[in-house]
C-alpha cells in the first residue's frame, strides 16, 4: 500500500433532527447569511422553514436566493456575488444538493476577488485553482451524492456559451455539513436511486482512471 497524507477539515454534524443544529454552527462565521437554494421542494417538505427558524432563533440576519439549477449557471453565480457584496455577507449557507454546494462555493470565491479579476474568466475558464481567499461556506444537505458537502471542486456551466468548467481548491472546502436523513424521507426513489448511482460512477471513475491523486480513493 502506498503511503499517503490525507486532510479535510469540513465538521460533519450527522443524525435525526441535526438541522436544528445549523443554526449555532453558522453563527460560529459570522452575522449575515446568504440562503442558497434551489427550487421548490425544500419548502414543500419543510427544510426551507427549519432552516430559517434555526437561523433565526441563532440570532442571525438571512438573505435569500434560490434558482439554482442541475448544472448550476454562472449567471446565478455572478448574481449571487453581487448579493453577498451588496448585504456584507459573512457566511454562505447551501441548502440543497451538489448543484447548490458548487454554486455556493463559487459566490464564496467570487465574492473576495480583488480589482477586475472575474469568477469565470479568470479562474473557472483557466482551470486556476490558486484561489487566495472565500467566505466561508456550510452546507445542509438534502440528498445524497457526488461529496460536494466535504469536497474542494465546484463545476458551473455557463449557460449562454454553453460551456462547463470546474475548479479544485482547498479554499472552498465547506467548514460545516449538516446531514439530517430525515430530510431524505421526501426523496423520490429515482432521485435516490440517481444519488446512489452517482456515487457508484465516482467511485468507478477513480478505479478505471490513472492518476495518482486517486490512490487513496480506489483502497
Amino acid at each position: 500500500m502506498l503511503n499517503f497524507s490525507y486532510w479535510n477539515p469540513t465538521r460533519i454534524i450527522f443524525g435525526k433532527e441535526s438541522i436544528a443544529d445549523v443554526g449555532q454552527e453558522a453563527a460560529k462565521w459570522g452575522k449575515r447569511v446568504l440562503f442558497h437554494f434551489g427550487g421548490g421542494s425544500i419548502k414543500a417538505n419543510g427544510v426551507y422553514d427549519a432552516v430559517t427558524n434555526s437561523l433565526k432563533e441563532a440570532g442571525l440576519e438571512v438573505v435569500y436566493l434560490g434558482g439554482v439549477v442541475p448544472n448550476p449557471h454562472l449567471s446565478l453565480v455572478r448574481q449571487g456575488i453581487a448579493l453577498c457584496k451588496k448585504e456584507k455577507i459573512d457566511l454562505v449557507l447551501a441548502v440543497g444538493g451538489g448543484s447548490v454546494i458548487d454554486s455556493a462555493k463559487a459566490i464564496a470565491f467570487g465574492t473576495k476577488l480583488q480589482g477586475n479579476e472575474d469568477v469565470w474568466n479568470d479562474y473557472f475558464m483557466r482551470a486556476q485553482y490558486d484561489i487566495q481567499d472565500a467566505l466561508p461556506v456550510g452546507v445542509v444537505l438534502t440528498i445524497p451524492a457526488a461529496g460536494s458537502e466535504s469536497s474542494t471542486a465546484s463545476v458551473i456551466t455557463d449557460e449562454k456559451e454553453g460551456l462547463k468548467r470546474a475548479i479544485n481548491s482547498e479554499t472552498v472546502i465547506p467548514k460545516f455539513a449538516v446531514m439530517d436523513p430525515e430530510t431524505n424521507y421526501s426523496l423520490p426513489n429515482y432521485q435516490t436511486a440517481c444519488g446512489a448511482t452517482d456515487i457508484l460512477a465516482h467511485l468507478q471513475e477513480r478505479y478505471f482512471t490513472m492518476v495518482g491523486g486517486n490512490d487513496l480513493s480506489d483502497r
